[in-house]
């Protein structure tokens, strides 16, 4: 199958097909009649694997061990285990750090509501800004 047949069969876009040839999880053989990239099930089975991977928040380059791995005779999953630890590790520190950008935020614009706008000459760029106390709205 070729490229766009193999990303409407991965529910993808042939894009997403091009740059993971590239990278060398995908290996087309290619037609000597056309040149045109040849893919089979095995691409088409690493391809969905690749996809699943990374909304699993794995990397391209995880992808590409856990393909090696699996290539030398080992089962990655332990791997995989271990990565995806990390990984919710990881997403759970930045939610906590993006909740907390929340709540700064959310103070900010409670505070500025009140506050007039006004140009500042004296060398300060916004005086709302510089008038927010990050430390009067972090989270108790």
């Amino acid at each position: 199958m070729r490229v766009t047949d193999l990303a409407r069969r991965a529910d993808t876009t042939a894009e997403t097909v091009r740059h993971y040839t590239d990278l060398g999880l995908l290996t087309p053989r290619r037609d000597p009649h056309n040149g045109y990239r040849q893919y089979n099930g095995v691409d088409l089975s690493r391809l969905r694997f690749a996809l699943k991977a990374r909304s699993l928040g794995f990397t391209l380059g995880d992808v590409r061990e856990l393909i090696e791995e699996s290539e030398g005779g080992e089962t990655p999953c332990p791997r995989v285990r271990s990565l995806i630890e990390a990984r919710l590790a990881e997403v759970e520190a930045r939610i906590r750090e993006l909740s907390e950008l929340s709540a700064r935020m959310r103070a900010a614009m409670d505070d500025w509501s009140r506050a007039p706008d006004c140009h500042l000459g004296d060398g300060r760029v916004c005086g709302l800004i510089d008038s927010f106390n990050a430390e009067s709205a972090a989270p108790r």
